[in-house]
């Protein structure tokens, strides 16, 4: 178990850290309406929902950046490809109210700003249930000059990790289905991972819903599903955590990079080609919302690497994090060092 002394050791590293997060940026839009209000449209005949309230924040690839912010990483960029309208605006100021920086957060004007639009309706004892969500994303192919423009920008980004501004983390993520409709294309990612050799000193990390088996020299992290779907496994029932390892051991394999494999409730496997070991989750009492658990994990495993822990560690540091936000309800939570520390310290008690 990760001691008091050494996360301490970690977090007080962070504020000298440079990570920049690139991919696909999302707003996460809250309209919540009271059905006590409830109108008849006289147009239509349909029940108009009255709105009560709004509220809005980074989603997404916001999501890592604001956990990285709350970890008290000192540099927090933000890069990719959003839109010239409304969401992108409250995107953006969402990211500046979270201390991200968003210069090379291009706004596009023929591109949409990813959006959840969220809309919940308030219970009698003034909680909030979510409806049918309504999705904003791009369904056309990234143009090739915004493409070359986000390439340019990394490389730079890159090539800046051996001089005076260094960088010291970059993750990828790569939250939209639609293949090169995002801010990752194949182009930008098999140009990236090719470069990442090239890099030692940069920790690289990747997340992908649908492409995680495609990204190559650098770490990734994919749940379970995620991984045997990138080695066409087609596993049927539960997977123990043996099995667990032995797939993140030949996905390791494959990518050429050490593989972080979440496992919900059982934590953590930690591979690479020759070895893996599984990194015990945190156990939670009481309700949970696993809403941003995974990207909280990726904000503390590539903040931890950077400040120069090891490849366990830098799990366990992941996995106290993700104990921390699926507590909070309601909301995409994030983990303080304070909460960290209070969290490291009753566990060692035990």
């Amino acid at each position: 178990m990760l001691s008091v002394k050494r996360l301490q050791e970690l977090l007080d590293r962070f504020p000298d850290l440079h990570v920049a997060v690139m991919g696909d940026f999302f707003l996460d839009r809250y309209l919540v309406s009271d059905p006590a209000l409830d109108e008849l449209s006289v147009e239509t005949g349909l029940v108009a929902n009255q709105v009560v309230s709004t509220r809005c924040s980074p989603g997404a690839a916001g999501t890592v950046t604001s956990n990285l912010s709350a970890l008290g990483v000192g540099h927090v960029e933000a890069i990719g490809i959003i839109g010239d309208d409304g969401e992108g605006f409250e995107l953006l100021r969402g990211l500046h109210n979270r201390g991200v920086r968003t210069d090379h957060l291009f706004q596009v004007a023929d591109r949409f700003t990813p959006t959840y639009m969220k809309p919940m309706r308030l219970k009698p004892d003034g909680s909030e249930v979510e409806q049918q969500r309504i999705d904003i994303k791009n369904r056309t192919r990234l143009p090739r000059d915004a493409e070359q423009k986000l390439l340019d920008c990394v490389l730079t980004r890159l090539h800046m990790s051996l001089g005076d501004l260094p960088l010291d983390g970059l993750i990828f993520m790569d939250q939209v289905s639609e293949a090169n409709c995002g801010s990752l294309t194949d182009h930008i990612r098999d140009t990236l991972c090719d470069m990442a050799l090239r890099y030692p000193q940069v920790v690289v990390l990747a997340d992908s819903r649908e492409r995680i088996g495609q990204y190559h020299n650098i770490n990734i992290k994919p749940n379970m599903v995620e991984a045997l779907g990138a080695l066409n496994h087609a596993h049927r029932g539960d997977v123990t955590p043996a099995q667990a390892q032995g797939f993140g051991r030949i996905l390791a394999s494959h990518n050429n990079g050490r593989v972080y494999m979440t496992l919900g409730e059982q934590g953590i496997a930690v591979c690479d080609r020759e070895h893996a070991e599984l990194v015990d989750a945190v156990r939670v009492e009481g309700e949970v919302d696993i809403v941003g658990a995974g990207d909280s994990a990726s904000a503390g495993i590539v903040a931890a690497l950077c400040a120069g822990a090891k490849p366990s560690e830098a799990a366990e540091l992941g996995t106290l994090c993700a104990a921390i936000t699926v507590t909070k309800i309601g909301t995409t939570g994030t983990a303080s060092p304070a909460e960290l520390v209070e969290l490291c310290s009753h566990l060692n008690k035990k």
